[in-house]
């Protein structure tokens, strides 16, 4: 109990949250696999991107020596581009006292230049869509700060995802930009992670054994719960510039844990392999000697750490940290029996009292339940979650669930708060993303017209700049709405717009059905459900609109993702998307602030309100529209401030 009053002083902090040509053709990885009996070449992203990344830096280079020793000669430098005062061209700054202009025609052809085509029914995502690297270096819309804190702290991130190698949806995408956005302020980093037997290890930089554990775990033997020990090895390597140590049983012979061919649903049971991953991290932490100023833990997955820290390892050596907490979504809490809770190697009923871990709802039952979720907001000094309309919801609507009263009580309140998310606007980039057919960025969006044509061309779709392209890249599950995304298939259909749906998930029996039967073949409607990132890259750098029409949604990465390549989010006003995106006719507060359309309803009526007012003012107003895309590319959406917020939290509750 000492221990529990030690770690809700520091809780208590007065922390206020600051609010020429290149005739060379790209070669590809020779991995083989079979593509309706047609071999075809594929390769992992992230290696396909850093492929692609070295291979235009190379390029580009000898295109920069190329103009160097043109310049010498005739006197001209760096191409710029900028919209000129003249309709329909751009100006070309060629040196310092000659300007001409061009024409848009030849802008065009110039920048679509070395675009390898799709053809209908080809899986052109798989591909390289250029033959030779874009002509232009374009730098970001956006100015992004770069700042370093003074003193550097060490923080320690615990984790079920990580992107890219490790992601299922927002939660890989966070840890991840949170982490790179730390360490370019300067301070010590890493991730603490499983390690899946799914994960690509050529996508894991520098791989090595760091160590084997002996971790306390428990086991059913006989019917009955028993303590022992899991040897565990502990792998260390880079992800993305990003420290990480994985954990796995070192012996997978006699284990299954974290085995099988995808993260979630494996041939493991969760609620152990994340039981056991807590522990383990822990105990790597000290027999490593490693005492961080933040332990920070994600999801229900990562929840039990602060019981274990607070009534465990602080008092065994490991006395530095403090825990912050972040809820990615309430949506699973991670309920648990005490005997399951065993599996850290501690009986759950150290933990089964209503100030501690207890689950109210299962009181007087047989066998009493433990909420990890719970247990880690009332042990951590500090808990999060991933927008400030999130917050709320949670503590003063229905978003909280049977763990409202929880979040009412005064001292988990002046511990809670939302820090919205932000986007990696490194992997986010039209300006410099190669994934696309052509690059753009908000001075000069030509490119985002290629890339339009290319996905339509690509997915056999009528080709007409024209007709607005509306976008769902989700999964398709309860909380998205796929309901509503069907509707807008249709919706899109009768207004004479164009609609692409992305998606995977459980909930997908309607979308298939529209799919094959009265939206078959459609010229301007396409469901696609499987899922690609590297397909995705393409449909947010095509699309004039991107539709989120979610119950709910903590804070969602797509509407900032959409704005980050010139698509004007519509979105349902919930969660992290309210604070996100404000309507472009209804939104109180200054003119410039208004960046896409909103409504309120879960019904198909509330939507089409909304994508009608988008679909009409990109027909009708064109300029407009350019005006508009230009303004939310403009935007950061960066993890720039989100980071510099976090860095004051930690500050405000570390032991320095």
């Amino acid at each position: 109990m000492q221990a529990l009053q030690q770690r809700s002083t520091g809780a208590r902090g007065h922390y206020a949250a600051p609010r020429a040509r290149v005739p060379a053709r790209v070669p590809r990885l020779q991995v083989f696999s079979q593509l309706n009996g047609v071999p075809t070449t594929t390769a992992s992203l992230e290696q396909e991107v850093q492929r692609l990344r070295a291979e235009n830096e190379h390029l580009r280079r000898e295109l920069e020596q190329w103009r160097g020793s043109s310049a010498q000669a005739s006197g001209s430098v760096q191409v710029e581009m900028a919209p000129a005062h003249t309709p329909g061209a751009f100006t070309v700054v060629r040196s310092a006292d000659s300007v001409t202009t061009m024409p848009a025609s030849e802008l065009r052809d110039m920048l679509t230049h070395g675009i390898n085509w799709p053809t209908p029914g080809e899986r052109f995502w798989e591909r390289s869509p250029r033959n030779t690297p874009f002509p232009l270096q374009l730098e970001d819309s956006v100015r992004i700060p770069k700042e370093r804190d003074a003193q550097a702290l060490h923080i320690v991130h615990i984790s079920a995802e990580l992107a890219p190698i490790g992601k299922v949806g927002g939660l890989g995408d966070v840890v991840s930009g949170l982490s790179k956005a730390c360490l370019e302020r300067g301070h010590n980093v890493a991730v603490i992670m499983p390690f899946y037997e799914s994960l690509d290890q050529k996508q894991i930089e520098g791989l090595k054994h760091e160590m084997d554990i002996d971790v306390p775990k428990g086991y059913v033997w006989d019917g009955e719960m028993r303590v022992g020990s899991l040897r565990t090895s502990v792998f260390w390597g880079r992800v993305g510039g990003v420290p990480v140590y994985l954990l796995r049983p070192t012996d997978w012979g006699s284990c299954n844990i974290f085995k099988g061919g995808r993260i979630y649903g494996g041939s493991y049971d969760e609620r152990e392999a994340y039981l056991y991953m807590c522990r383990a991290a822990l105990e790597f932490l000290k027999v490593s000697g490693q005492q961080p100023h933040i332990i920070q833990v994600h999801d229900w997955h990562a929840a039990a750490v602060p019981l274990l820290y607070w009534d465990y390892y602080h008092a065994e050596g490991l006395h530095r940290p403090r825990v912050v907490l972040t809820i990615h979504n309430m949506d699973n809490t991670g309920e648990v029996r005490q005997d399951e809770f065993a599996y850290t190697g501690v009986h759950g009923e150290v933990f089964a009292q209503l100030d501690k871990a207890l689950d109210e709802r299962t009181i007087g039952h047989n066998p009493e339940r433990l909420n990890l979720m719970k247990g880690g907001v009332i042990y951590s000094n500090a808990v999060t979650t991933v927008s400030p309309t999130y917050a709320s919801d949670i503590v003063n609507a229905g978003a909280g669930g049977f763990l409202r009263p929880v979040f009412n009580q005064d001292f988990v309140k002046d511990k809670f708060r939302g820090i919205l998310n932000g986007v990696d606007a490194v992997d986010w980039d039209p300006s410099k993303d190669p994934l696309l057919p052509a690059n753009y960025n908000a001075d000069l969006r030509a490119g985002k017209a290629a890339c339009k044509e290319f996905l339509q061309r690509g997915l056999g779709m009528a080709v007409d700049p024209a007709k607005p392209l509306v976008a769902v890249v989700s999964r398709l599950v309860n909380q998205k709405n796929p309901g509503l995304m069907e509707a807008a298939a249709f919706r899109c259909r009768d207004m004479g717009a164009q609609f692409v749906l992305l998606g995977s998930g459980g909930q997908d029996g309607g979308l298939k059905r529209a799919a094959a039967g009265e939206l078959k073949d459609h010229p301007d409607v396409r469901i696609m459900i499987m899922y690609s990132e590297r397909l995705s890259h393409m449909i947010y750098a095509a699309a004039d609109v991107v539709l989120v029409p979610s119950n709910f949604e903590p804070c969602g990465l797509t509407q900032m993702i959409a704005m980050r390549y010139g698509a004007l989010p519509v979105v349902r006003r919930t969660g992290g998307l309210a604070d996100t995106v404000r309507d472009m006719d209804n939104w109180s507060g200054p003119e410039e602030e208004r960046n896409g359309w909103t409504f309120d309803g879960a019904d198909a009526g509330s939507m089409n309100g909304a994508l009608d007012r988008a679909i009409r003012l990109f027909k009708e107003q064109p300029q407009r529209w350019a005006e508009l895309s230009e303004r939310v590319m403009r935007a950061d959406v960066s993890w720039a401030l989100p980071a510099k917020e976090y860095v004051a939290l930690y500050r405000s509750i570390a032991q320095l």
